[in-house]
């Protein structure tokens, strides 16, 4: 036994009182339920319960943020107080069993009657505790070192249309992307094996053209094929990609799972590209899900090499708030090695005139900025798209405004009055 612990921090609102609320969590969690139950001894509750360490109070509110079934049966009135609780729990209870962590850290605490709102905001890891996971096999360094693109954004882009292209008219448009320049292709998420194009056919096709481009000029176009699907397809589909000489591959992560992610990374050398599609059923509400942190956190211990972080300025939901976050997460190792980070990809309705947000948002070039089409609908064709945004990344971070600094290279100057302000 060892007395390694971890800690979460969690935002709560309940119309009873936070420190007792906590107690619950934290018995519910670790030994025990509502109440405590025979076997339940001191020495037990010494040795695996969950520990209440702070309680921060915040607002009260007068409505609830979430409906309760439980507190309208027992006819409980507000006010709701909202609170930062944070617990520190054994990791003996859970040991290097990811799935379960999870389970310990979320888990029926969102469906507690106690509360009508709780959001899991972070989680904090003793190394020791980190060092049974899994790291990242490539990262940020080892992306770079795949790509031949030792400093600078990669320019990356999705193949579109998102389905209905055979393996051939796939390669085709990989084809033409790489000699546009990019550094990086994925396929979309809801692409992956499907009858028109599988994956037995579309790798071979793709890399073929991804080699004879590298054969050319030297340069290595990273691919993240979609292999999203049943553990043995994904061991298969990987193998694959390694056969025919590929550097990526992409899963969808929440439904792939945590489980599926862990075996995927210890079966393949590969860089692997965590898509977070479907994260918005965990964050869109202020009071409920996780907060980016404890989210990223939670994959990064699957080894996960790259992160979706959406885009700043982009066409989702999500507040540029909690990209900038999501983009800072991936830079801070999880437990002090420096290694131990991964690669911010940012997407979502980007272009080049996205870049100088994204640029002063990360303060740093470690991103993979992802444009389906800011690349491919550039009026001038996908080699001017991907100009225009290596241009816009120039003069950013040389300190020019790409709004207002006089003219523009060709291509930048296109974007800008295509795609508008």
């Amino acid at each position: 036994m060892s007395d390694l612990r971890y800690e979460a921090t969690y935002l709560i609102e309940t119309p009873f009182e936070p420190a007792k609320v906590a107690e619950v969590i934290a018995g519910e969690q670790s030994s025990g339920t509502f109440t405590r139950v025979p076997g339940e001894t001191d020495d037990l509750r010494a040795r695996a319960r969950a520990d209440v360490l702070s309680i921060e109070l915040l607002e009260q509110v007068s409505t609830p943020s979430l409906s309760n079934a439980f507190l309208e049966r027992k006819g409980v009135q507000g006010p709701w107080q909202r609170a930062r609780v944070r617990l520190s729990f054994p990791a003996d209870n859970v040991g290097a069993n990811l799935p379960t962590l999870v389970a310990t850290v979320s888990g029926n605490l969102y469906d507690l009657g106690e509360v009508t709102g709780l959001r899991l905001e972070s989680l904090s890891l003793p190394a020791a505790y980190r060092d049974q996971f899994d790291k990242p096999r490539v990262g940020i360094a080892g992306t770079r070192q795949a790509t031949g693109v030792a400093q600078g954004a990669l320019v990356g882009t999705i193949i579109k249309p998102n389905v209905g292209f055979t393996a051939e008219q796939t390669a085709e448009l990989v084809a033409q992307l790489c000699a546009a320049g990019v550094d990086f292709i994925k396929d979309d998420e809801v692409c992956a094996n499907p009858a028109h194009a599988p994956l037995a056919a579309r790798v071979p096709a793709v890399m073929r053209v991804v080699r004879e481009h590298a054969e050319r000029t030297g340069k290595h176009v990273m691919v993240a094929f979609n292999i999203s699907d049943e553990i043995d397809p994904m061991r298969r589909h990987a193998d694959l990609v390694v056969a025919e000489g590929g550097s990526c591959v992409m899963a969808s992560l929440n439904w792939v799972g945590h489980a599926g992610m862990q075996t995927l990374r210890r079966h393949t050398p590969l860089a692997i590209h965590g898509h977070r599609n479907g994260y918005g059923a965990w964050s869109r509400h202020p009071l409920l899900g996780m907060s980016i942190p404890a989210y990223q956190t939670l994959w990064r211990l699957a080894g996960v090499d790259h992160l979706h972080v959406h885009g700043v300025q982009g066409k989702f939901a999500q507040p540029d708030a909690e990209v900038i976050e999501g983009i800072h997460d991936c830079y801070q190792p999880l437990a002090g090695d420096a290694s131990d980070v991964s690669m911010p990809i940012v997407s979502s309705g980007q272009w080049a005139g996205t870049v100088p947000a994204t640029f002063a948002a990360a303060q740093s070039d470690d991103v993979v900025f992802m444009s389906g089409g800011g690349v491919l609908a550039h009026p001038d064709g996908a080699a001017a798209g991907v100009a225009s945004i290596r241009q816009a990344w120039a003069a950013t971070m040389a300190g020019q405004d790409i709004f207002a600094d006089g003219p523009q290279p060709s291509e930048l100057a296109r974007a800008l009055a295509f795609f508008g302000h």
